[in-house]
């Protein structure tokens, strides 16, 4: 009953909770085990964004179930922003589930296993921030850190306003004081994670002083031993020019961008209620690389948004070729339950011309994002090596500042910080050699 097995679906929000819910459950003396039918806690760290993503998870807790029957003893729980979105319904629809949590009831859980009597309970106040709790990090020298919880946008197509609550702001001087220790235990990159990311310090927790998403960049910056910066996401409303200073002028802030189009055309985006439209959105991108030509700006798309049309997705193809991304999550509509953008059943975009449309844009976002690709060859780039190719297990595979994949032939260990020789590109990956100097020096 002391080991357990955590499967976690959805965002690096999630990847973030589920590392403190292994701290902390290894705190209470429990073990991680890889093997889900070995586990006598099974937990799922669920996400709501997509039914694509609801759809994999129910699948996952079906089979716990049945380990459930065959071991009566295993205790299952479920939370995240799935766990949200259904609270009323989860034990119903779920008899097997012993506990259930939303993304602001984690540290709950620890509640529930100490307690004298382990039945079926439900924790959905917002309140707490994961960030308070212990961390088993995926990689020693990665941290991810959460800034914020919540979000303020009304989207209409989104559904992580319901499922994690209204936006509050952890303290400047806390997340400091985090990063610093982090570093101190081997961190040498950061990812700053929030709902709305660059939205940071105008809803500070217990009316705490207001800061701004620029100075706790320039606050982490100062930290010695912090080598990398990343954050997402960012809302282009939020953009303002002191975090697009602060990539040029901050050497740890990686030169790296992501920044969610959803849709070129400004009606689909006033529809979608993004708060900006196309010349907003280009202006943005323009004011970027004004200031970073170098910078390797990423987006997310939605295709099939109700009542779009053929030209408004003309529209965005435009977008994505005068921008010209170097990657871009792309996604087919997907109707949520309890958002505007649900009951626009009447306009929605057949399955087969999404599809179309989605193809469509891909080739578009992939033939853009090998030629940004191929800028980098010829280049010496420092890559943050993670392990071994997932490919080829004879090469190295790390990332560089600008969050592109490299695989490499090398000697180094994960960790390493190491100048790579660009040899290749493609949209997706780069590939290369360390330099002459660098494998010196790790024989």
């Amino acid at each position: 009953m002391r080991s357990y097995h955590v499967t976690t679906f959805g965002c690096q929000m999630n990847e973030h909770d589920s590392e403190r819910m292994k701290g902390m459950l290894e705190s209470l003396g429990y073990t991680e085990t890889d093997a889900v039918e070995r586990a006598g806690l099974i937990l799922f760290n669920t996400c709501s964004i997509r039914e694509k993503a609801d759809s994999r998870f129910v699948a996952h807790l079906r089979q716990a179930a049945a380990h459930k029957r065959r071991d009566p003893e295993v205790v299952i729980g479920v939370g995240g922003c799935w766990a949200q979105s259904v609270k009323d319904d989860v034990f119903r629809q779920f008899p097997f589930v012993d506990v259930a949590f939303g993304p602001g009831q984690v540290h709950k859980l620890a509640e529930f296993l100490t307690s004298d009597s382990l039945t079926a309970q439900g924790f959905f106040e917002f309140e707490g921030f994961t960030g308070h709790l212990p961390a088993k990090r995926g990689r020693a020298f990665q941290a991810w850190v959460q800034i914020s919880v919540g979000c303020n946008m009304k989207c209409s197509y989104c559904i992580v306003p319901s499922t994690r609550g209204r936006e509050v702001d952890r303290p400047l001087d806390e997340l400091v004081a985090e990063v610093r220790a982090q570093v101190a235990e081997g961190v040498r990159e950061v990812t700053l994670l929030g709902q709305n990311v660059n939205a940071y310090g105008r809803h500070v927790r217990d009316g705490g002083p207001a800061a701004s998403f620029a100075r706790l960049l320039a606050e982490l910056d100062a930290i010695d031993g912090l080598d990398r910066i990343r954050y997402t996401s960012p809302h282009p409303q939020d953009m303002k020019e002191d975090v697009v200073v602060a990539h040029a002028r901050l050497a740890s802030v990686c030169p790296h961008m992501h920044l969610p189009l959803q849709s070129g055309s400004s009606r689909i985006l006033k529809a979608m209620r993004r708060t900006y439209d196309r010349e907003r959105f280009l202006d943005r991108v323009a004011l970027i690389r004004e200031h970073n030509p170098d910078i390797a700006l990423t987006t997310d798309v939605i295709v099939g948004f109700p009542g779009e049309t053929e030209a408004d997705f003309e529209e965005t193809l435009e977008v994505c070729e005068e921008v010209g991304f170097d990657g871009a999550f792309t996604f087919i509509y997907s109707p949520r339950r309890g958002t505007e953008a649900a009951a626009f059943a009447e306009d929605f975009v057949p399955h087969e011309v999404c599809v179309a449309r989605m193809d469509r844009l891909v080739e578009v976002v992939q033939r853009r994002a090998a030629e940004q690709a191929r800028r980098f060859v010829g280049r010496t780039l420092d890559v943050l090596v993670e392990g071994t190719s997932r490919t080829d297990p004879s090469r190295l595979r790390g990332r560089t500042g600008h969050n592109k994949v490299v695989n490499f032939a090398g000697l180094a260990d994960p960790g390493d910080l190491v100048p790579v020789q660009i040899t290749g590109a493609t949209s997706q990956t780069l590939t290369g050699e360390m330099s002459l100097l660098a494998r010196a020096a790790a024989g």
